[in-house]
């Protein structure tokens, strides 16, 4: 898996710096951003700030979704290709179960908070048999919650899962090969 993704990685970083593309001046001010490898190495601060970013674009209701999350994360400086993958987290099959969840929980917290309602009028959805009566107010704050509170989680996951992998493996080999050598 790793190395599709470095591989995936490398073809799109070179196409980018392809003279054809490098002597536009329209897109200049676009790629040159770009052009940083940081922003296309995965590491534990990279990953999570594109988990992030990207989980946030997804739960937005807008289009180009993927466009505003490789944006936003080119100003953030954090990995580019992740936080565009994760936009596909609502991808058309998977937005209609997103769409209700989205408009429960905007209801219970407006129930919770006591948010007054802007619209009168109420939306019937039905999806596999459930009928969720509500409104677009609760549409928008649930569309606004998830995004803020799945982009919040993905941190503490993303750190704690890191925790945990072999990933400093290869620098405290080459400390006690250092190690061995001097004694």
């Amino acid at each position: 898996m790793k190395r599709k993704y470095l591989r995936l990685v490398r073809r799109a970083y070179r196409y980018l710096r392809h003279p054809h593309i490098r002597n536009r001046p329209w897109l200049l001010a676009l790629t040159k951003p770009l052009y940083n490898r940081e922003l296309w190495h995965p590491c534990r601060y990279t990953v999570a700030g594109g988990l992030s970013i990207g989980l946030f674009c997804a739960m937005l209701p807008i289009p180009f979704q993927m466009l505003l999350a490789a944006i936003w994360g080119m100003k953030a400086k954090i990995n580019i290709p992740i936080a565009m993958g994760t936009c596909w987290v609502s991808n058309p099959f998977t937005h209609p179960p997103l769409i209700v969840v989205q408009i429960t929980f905007g209801h219970w917290i407006r129930q919770f908070v006591d948010i007054p309602m802007p619209f009168d009028k109420a939306m019937q959805i039905k999806f596999l048999n459930l009928n969720i009566t509500g409104n677009p107010a609760d549409f928008f704050v649930g569309c606004l919650a998830m995004a803020v509170t799945l982009s919040l989680l993905v941190y503490p996951i993303v750190y704690g899962i890191s925790a945990f992998l072999p990933n400093r493996g290869r620098r405290l080999k080459a400390i006690k090969q250092r190690r061995k050598k001097s004694v």
